[in-house]
């Protein structure tokens, strides 16, 4: 059977290249790497080919060569190389892979800082706002920049939700004439020309001090921007956060999220976790992406759109809240039935008992295992000369175990 070697060049030229790696392309009949690879081997005796085209090409030529072919790459070709691509068209035993340092590796060895801690992360394919929402929620980040998201493009993204406590380390054209590394901060970044050829490590060194001063849970409800009567009520949240049972990597589906609130304090008990708020009704949209600004949330996402349609295009949840459904509960419950996972859970607040019916009869004849609690809340009235209790009104959380 025919081999495909895919070694991986580190970043000194052929003196990276261990001497098994050396001998088998040696061997080679065929190789495959981009233009600056290539270049490495100007005696190669075999037919080379730049594998700077399509892709859907490279693997024809991949199949019809004949004797053994070398797929040359960048340091570890399965670290965001061209690894992955290769066994999605090839057999796994066609395949050995012959790794080497990657720009990663050799950025945190000039550095001198450990990297087994490290997130890592491509910035190809991603918005801006999905690359800082991953780099917020780390503490340490190895992120492989492209010309649309540069350095300077992420750095500005991180300032604007108020997250500069970072130390920034420029790493480029590594291992070249022209290797350079700048040592700065997230707000020093955007002044800083970057190679396209680079590795941006970001160190958390503090958090910003309102921030770091917030609660994990139990945010008052007049820090959160809404209209006073579309917040769930911070007793009433505390419970519900409670009753969801979070952990800390699961998929939440906030319906009718209003002002965002319990998607933003679930946000904080799930540090690896997704949070998608959907929410139909433009004002209240606008609240919730204020308040995302404003508690420089990581892992949510707004879905603008009415539920239970929006949902389509949503990962499927372990958790789901619902705080309101727009006239649509059957309809939402129907969906969200068939997309739980096993073993999930549906938390419902109802303010009416009609509300309270309807859920409790469609969960229970669906086989869930429910239970309710009704939260009733007064608090005393401040600026008052006698400590009186001003009673809001009760909600019925209502909790369905997927069974």
């Amino acid at each position: 059977m025919k081999k495909i070697y895919v070694i991986g060049a580190g970043v000194e030229g052929q003196e990276g290249f261990s001497r098994r790696a050396l001998d088998i392309i040696g061997q080679a009949h065929v190789l495959f790497g981009r233009a600056r690879l290539l270049s490495l081997f100007p005696d190669f005796p075999g037919e080379k080919i730049d594998i700077d085209q399509d892709f859907s090409e490279v693997v024809n030529r991949l199949k019809t060569c004949e004797g053994p072919a070398v797929v040359l790459a960048s340091g570890d070709p399965l670290f965001f190389g061209i690894g992955r691509q290769l066994l999605r068209n090839f057999r796994e035993d066609e395949l050995e892979f012959v790794p080497n340092v990657s720009s990663v590796q050799y950025a945190f060895a000039k550095l001198g800082l450990p990297w087994d801690d490290a997130v890592f992360l491509s910035c190809k394919g991603h918005e801006p706002e999905d690359v800082a929402d991953r780099i917020i929620a780390s503490d340490k980040v190895a992120l492989l920049t492209d010309a649309r998201n540069t350095p300077a493009v992420i750095a500005r993204e991180m300032l604007a939700r108020g997250h500069e406590g970072y130390a920034a380390y420029l790493c480029e054209n590594l291992g070249t004439p022209q290797e350079r590394i700048v040592r700065t901060d997230v707000a020093g970044l955007p002044a800083e020309p970057a190679a396209p050829l680079n590795v941006l490590v970001l160190v958390k060194q503090y958090e910003a001090l309102a921030e770091a001063s917030r609660p994990v849970l139990g945010i008052a409800d007049e820090a959160f921007s809404a209209i006073k009567k579309q917040i769930t009520r911070e007793e009433v949240r505390a419970v519900t956060l409670a009753k969801l049972r979070l952990c800390q990597d699961m998929v939440l589906w906030d319906i009718g999220a209003g002002s965002g609130s319990v998607s933003i304090e679930a946000d904080r008990l799930m540090p690896d976790g997704r949070v998608y708020a959907i929410e139909q009704n433009e004002q209240y949209q606008r609240f919730i992406r204020e308040n995302l600004r404003k508690f420089h949330s990581r892992h949510v996402t707004v879905v603008e759109g009415e539920a239970p349609g929006c949902l389509e295009r949503l990962p499927d949840p372990d958790r789901v809240f619902i705080g309101g459904s727009g006239g649509s509960l059957w309809a939402i419950l129907s969906v969200v039935d068939q997309r739980l996972a096993a073993g999930g859970r549906i938390v419902v607040n109802a303010i009416t008992l009609d509300t309270l019916a309807a859920a409790s009869e469609f969960l229970e004849n669906a086989g869930y295992r429910v239970e309710v609690t009704s939260v009733n809340i007064a608090r005393t009235r401040p600026a008052t000369d006698y400590k009186m209790f001003e009673a809001f009104n009760p909600v019925f959380v209502l909790v369905a175990d997927k069974e």
